[in-house]
C-alpha cells in the first residue's frame, strides 16, 4: 500500500537558485510599489488582498521561468496594470507600473547573470518601507453628471475605482443665478421644458 501513496504524491521540483533569488527580488519590489502598498493596506482588493499581492508576485516570476521567448518590460507592466484594475479595481495613470515593469525586466538580466546587488538593494528598501503608511489623498468627491467615453450619462454616486492620480481639471461650473429674492434658480440640463 506505501507504493500507491507514494504515487498520489507527485514530486515537486526545488526551484533552481537564480528562481529563488529572482522572485525574492519580485517580491521586494511588488513590496516599494506605492501604488499596490496603497492597495493592499486600504483593502481594495477585499480581505486577501496582500494574498493577491503574492499572487501577483507568483504570475510574474512564473512567466519570465515558463515563456519563450522571455516577457518584457510592456509585458509586465500590461500585467501590473491589469491585475491593479482586475483585482484592486484601480486604473492607474500615474506612470508608476512602467517602472515597475521596467526594474523587474532589469532584475530578470541580473539575477541570470548570478548579480543579486539589486535584490539586496529592492529587500532592503522593502524592510525600511515596512510599518509606513502611505498618504492617500482622495480626489475631491464630484456628485455632479458627467459622460464617460461610450457618450451614456452616468452620476458620481456610483462606487468608482480609486485615484492615485490627480484628475483633469474640468471647465469651472457657472456661479449659481439668484434672483431679486434670493432663490436660486435652477436649470436643467439639456431637457426642454414646454
Amino acid at each position: 500500500m506505501s507504493a500507491s501513496t507514494s504515487e498520489a504524491q507527485a514530486p515537486t521540483a526545488t526551484p533552481s537558485p537564480v528562481s529563488v533569488l529572482f522572485a525574492r527580488g519580485v517580491i521586494a519590489r511588488l513590496a516599494t510599489w506605492p501604488a499596490l502598498r496603497i492597495s493592499v493596506d486600504q483593502s481594495w482588493g477585499g480581505p486577501d488582498s496582500s494574498a493577491k499581492r503574492t499572487w501577483l508576485a507568483s504570475v510574474i516570476v512564473d512567466a519570465f521561468e515558463e515563456e519563450d521567448p522571455k516577457p518584457d518590460a510592456t509585458y509586465v507592466e500590461l500585467t501590473l496594470l491589469q491585475v491593479m484594475e482586475d483585482e484592486f479595481d484601480t486604473v492607474l495613470e500615474d506612470g508608476s507600473a512602467e517602472i515597475v515593469a521596467t526594474d523587474i525586466a532589469k532584475l530578470w538580466a541580473e539575477v541570470q547573470n548570478g548579480n543579486d546587488v539589486l535584490v539586496k538593494r529592492l529587500e532592503e528598501e522593502a524592510d525600511k518601507a515596512k510599518g509606513r503608511k502611505i498618504e492617500v489623498e482622495e480626489a475631491p468627491a464630484d456628485n455632479s453628471d458627467w459622460e464617460d467615453e461610450s457618450g451614456e450619462e452616468s452620476d458620481g454616486d456610483e462606487d468608482d475605482a480609486p485615484m492615485l492620480v490627480e484628475p483633469e481639471t474640468k471647465s469651472a461650473k457657472p456661479e449659481p443665478e439668484i434672483d431679486e429674492d434670493g432663490f436660486t434658480t435652477v436649470k436643467g440640463k439639456g431637457t426642454r421644458h414646454r
